[in-house]
């Protein structure tokens, strides 16, 4: 059974705006009257009219439904920062931090010209006040510990750095990687190694690289990533359970502590595909353990974790590079 509806079109006369080629006066002007016709045309009413139309209303009540929620979340922030005293308002401001957006102004402006008594309006404009100054003090405070992060990353490249301001690769004094390996040891200790100084030694990085015309600041910056993981990762041993000495963990402590350029040799000299007893299968073993170690141990995504997991799977991947290489099979 074909159902049919009908739509409405109508038509209008010929009508002119314009004054009439006799040149009248704008007041003598007349306008045509419409002529109307109405007709209806009809078209076929099938399921997929039907569908459309819900689609249309399901994505309608949906956007509502979500701009409601975020209006609900919003007040719920707000109120709870009319009801704290500026001490927790202060804790509040801080884990909220990204909350205070344009959509939260525009709602607490909303509720201050709604309010029915100056009263409360005034408690408004002083929350609005208070909390805009807050958020400026953390903003300042983080921009603050970047340029601390900057000037701590400058210490640590010092030892590298020639008279010219230039960073060379490698170093034109031998003794000057060891005197920026002392003063990562150093700052570690201190606790200036923070993620705010990964996350400059990262942004450094990645900039160096799409410049491109710096292949010693970039050596040197992903220099200081290695000697940083090779001292955390060497704070903590594994290699001893109780009276017994465990080979594979020993092992690879050895390659952790070692500089990266080094690691080609202990490997050959160690694993028994070379010329030593600790085969590729132990190492690997190890290798997954530690790797799940600092997965649990540190915060997730963070750049200390990402760090220190690149590392190991550096050895990691060199390792296989160099059983490949004994094995005699092409890489």
């Amino acid at each position: 059974m074909k159902i049919h509806a009908f739509c409405v079109s109508a038509f209008a006369s010929t009508f002119s705006p314009f004054p009439n080629p006799k040149g009248a006066l704008l007041q003598d002007w007349k306008l045509r009257k419409h002529a109307l016709s109405l007709r209806l045309t009809p078209f076929p009413w099938n399921s997929s009219c039907r569908k459309r139309r819900r689609t249309f209303i399901c994505a309608a009540n949906q956007e509502a439904e979500d701009a409601f929620k975020k209006t609900v979340e919003i007040d719920r922030l707000i109120d709870t920062l009319r009801e704290a005293n500026p001490r927790e308002l202060q804790q509040l401001v801080v884990e909220n931090i990204l909350a205070f957006n344009p959509s939260f102004w525009v709602r607490l402006a909303a509720r201050t010209d709604t309010c029915k008594s100056e009263d409360d309006k005034k408690d408004y404009e002083e929350l609005a006040a208070s909390v805009m100054s807050l958020v400026d003090c953390v903003v300042h405070k983080t921009n603050e510990k970047i340029e601390s992060s900057t000037d701590v990353l400058k210490g640590v490249l010092k030892p590298v750095i020639d008279e010219e301001g230039e960073i060379p690769w490698p170093p034109r004094d031998p003794h000057a990687v060891t005197l920026m390996e002392k003063e990562i040891s150093q700052r570690e200790q201190e606790g200036q190694l923070d993620e705010g100084f990964l996350a400059e030694v990262n942004a450094q990085l990645r900039q160096a690289k799409e410049d491109g015309d710096k292949p010693g600041l970039e050596a040197m910056l992903q220099k200081v990533l290695q000697l940083y993981a090779s001292k955390v990762l060497s704070k903590r041993t594994y290699a001893i359970k109780g009276k017994e000495v465990l080979k594979d963990e020993q092992f690879l402590e050895t390659i952790i502590q070692a500089p990266e350029q080094e690691w080609n040799n202990i490997l050959i000299n160690g694993l028994t595909i070379g010329a030593g007893n600790i085969s590729a299968e132990e190492l690997f073993a190890v290798l997954k353990k530690r790797i799940e170690r600092v997965l649990i141990r540190t915060e997730g995504g963070s750049y200390r974790q990402r760090i220190l997991t690149e590392y190991l799977r550096g050895i990691e991947k060199r390792t296989e590079e160099i059983v490949q290489a004994l094995q005699g099979k092409p890489q």
